[in-house]
């Protein structure tokens, strides 16, 4: 992914979203269209669920989006084809140029923070392109999220364009441009929905379960170990409370945890986790686990539990406005051990639950 051009994830392999190419003085330039086909849906799903995650991009470089002429804005954006898709979709019925940077497939506000949507990508990318012979004006809209990656002071000395900063949304672009590049608050606003964090959870469920699922199946036949032998009635019954315990880790860290992170109290989100396992956990834990294995095992769910939960929630570090690369760092300091403390005390009473059964 380090090289200059990334490949696409389109279904056959084609840019259905190019729809043939543009002279200008610089050169060759691709035509595009805001159009959102069934086969971007597709791909946006399969993203969605890890699927081609790391070549789901677009190849860099200058794009015209209908029929842009020299007094044409030029929008800034990442080679993560979802970021290029919301772009372009945006703009839909106007006439614009799209400078695509190499951010080897990372979308805009990550590529920012790792350095990749950077002062000398934008400028680098600006002189390749040839931009200052395709307009006759000298600015450039860049997504207000990119920001903490472009010293638009040294864009401005280095390349001559000067930098602005459009909506934190695509969706408000329209009204941006509309209002004559004016930016409201709200429009600067990073928001987390509750829609915003949905779509994130089927490739959380989908990675925890290259772990959890083998998990489940190893636990599930060693539950029927004990001093006596094996026993298939044991298997059967404290092997479904390890199923019942890992698939509430699974459900908590995956799913509610992300859906209720508003409304968790507390800051750091391997606490949200913990709080969210504790809440799938209750039930469970009160009226079916007892009756399906003995107490040794409930203490180890209890710690288990949460402490992987908790883990799982964490992934969600990089993908909220509720965090910082500082605070992501002391959060890992202080939670892993105590998660770690928590996993070996599990597997310990767990084993003793196996050494007590007859």
């Amino acid at each position: 992914m380090g090289k200059d051009c990334c490949g696409d994830v389109e279904i056959g392999g084609s840019r259905h979203w190019k729809t043939g190419v543009l002279e200008t003085s610089a050169g060759s330039v691709d035509r595009i269209t805001s159009d959102f086909s069934w086969r971007d849906r597709i791909g946006w799903w399969r993203t969605r669920c890890g699927i081609g995650r790391m070549t789901f991009a677009v190849p860099p470089g200058l794009h015209a989006l209908g029929e842009p002429g020299a007094d044409s804005d030029v929008f800034v954006t990442a080679n993560y084809k979802m970021s290029f898709d919301h772009l372009r979709r945006s703009l839909a019925g106007r006439n614009a140029w799209i400078l695509v940077l190499n951010t080897q497939g990372i979308n805009v506000w990550c590529a920012a923070g790792k350095g990749t949507f950077s002062t000398d990508e934008l400028v680098a990318r600006i002189a390749d392109s040839g931009l200052a012979k395709v307009v006759s004006h000298s600015r450039i809209i860049l997504p207000q999220l990119g920001a903490v990656g472009v010293d638009a002071g040294e864009v401005a000395a280095q390349s001559g364009f000067t930098v602005r900063y459009g909506p934190v949304r695509a969706d408000d672009i329209p009204a941006y441009l509309d209002s004559g590049y004016k930016v409201t608050g709200e429009m600067r606003r990073v928001r987390f929905r509750t829609m915003d964090r949905a779509v994130l959870i089927p490739v959380e469920v989908l990675n925890v379960g290259r772990f959890i699922l083998p998990a489940m199946a190893i636990l599930f036949v060693l539950a029927g170990v004990s001093r006596s032998g094996f026993s298939a009635s044991g298997m059967r019954l404290q092997g479904s409370a390890a199923l019942i315990a890992l698939a509430a880790a699974w459900l908590a860290g995956s799913v509610l945890g992300p859906l209720l992170l508003p409304l968790l109290p507390c800051r750091m989100l391997s606490l949200k986790g913990a709080l969210a396992a504790v809440l799938v956990l209750a039930l469970p834990a009160l009226w079916v686990l007892p009756q399906l294995t003995g107490r040794l095992d409930l203490a180890a769910y209890w710690l288990a539990v949460p402490a992987i939960a908790s883990f799982i929630m964490m992934n969600f570090t990089g993908a909220t406005p509720y965090t910082s690369p500082s605070g992501v760092r002391l959060e890992m300091k202080r939670s892993v051990p105590l998660q770690a403390i928590c996993g070996v005390l599990a597997i310990l009473l767990w084993l003793g639950q196996r050494i007590a059964n007859g």
